[in-house]
């Protein structure tokens, strides 16, 4: 599994993607975060956000009342979540080897984290294992028919396959980086972990003029959410 060229990607990109998630309206994350804010729900639980980023979930999170532990492999990202106030504690680590123990929280975050990991079984079971009993993960993951990923040259949509790609806008670049594959792929890693989908969201985006680039993701879905819980254990 090739995770420390996820982990090199992201530390290499740390400050283009800082630049880039903190700028208001420069992404479609602002369009589509009153959707997220209602699919979340307030709570008062304890949170794992899994691949905190800059910290941008992290504090919708907070302001959604729950108490929240914001982890990420890279340090430069937890440290500008930690500048930002984004989480109540912080840590850093890999999402195949997270330093908590079993059912530590009452809800799992993953937000567009697991298309950057390439060890999806391993990623699944470590958010399957930090999960309480009775808590509720969240994973929202690109979709897997959009043009990011499905324009992969030469990829069949049921492969595996790295994607590589950059944008550039308004003075910001960014460049995205990692694994395209079959949403069966997502749902079989994540059942073999003993997690079973709960919902599912496909959100049409929110906000945009007819005539901008973005008014596709009205007609088509960009991102794809679904809650699950924990099967039982005899399941």
């Amino acid at each position: 599994m090739d995770t420390v060229r996820d982990q090199r990607h992201w530390t290499e990109v740390a400050d283009q993607w800082i630049a880039w998630a903190r700028t208001p309206g420069h992404d479609v994350f602002w369009n589509y975060v009153g959707a997220l804010r209602e699919f979340l729900g307030a709570g008062k639980g304890n949170v794992l956000d899994v691949g905190c980023g800059e910290g941008r979930v992290s504090r919708e999170l907070r302001a959604l009342g729950y108490t929240v532990t914001a982890v990420d492999v890279v340090e430069a990202l937890v440290e500008a979540a930690r500048a930002a106030d984004s989480a109540d504690a912080y840590r850093i680590a890999p999402i195949t080897g997270l330093p908590f123990a079993d059912g530590a929280f009452d809800k799992v975050v993953s937000y567009n984290m697991l298309m950057d990991v390439d060890d999806l079984p391993g990623a699944a079971r470590e958010l399957a294992r930090v999960l309480a009993d009775e808590g509720e993960a969240f994973v929202s993951v690109v979709h897997p028919f959009t043009e990011q990923v499905m324009e992969t040259e030469g990829r069949s949509y049921f492969e595996q396959k790295r994607f590589d790609s950059v944008d550039s806008r308004d003075g910001l670049t960014m460049r995205f980086s990692g694994w395209a594959r079959p949403l069966q792929d997502y749902i079989g890693a994540l059942n073999a972990a003993g997690l079973a989908v709960t919902a599912v969201r496909e959100p049409a985006i929110e906000g945009v003029d007819a005539d901008s680039p973005a008014s596709r993701w009205a007609k088509e879905p960009l991102f794809l959410w679904f809650t699950l819980r924990k099967l039982p254990a005899n399941a």
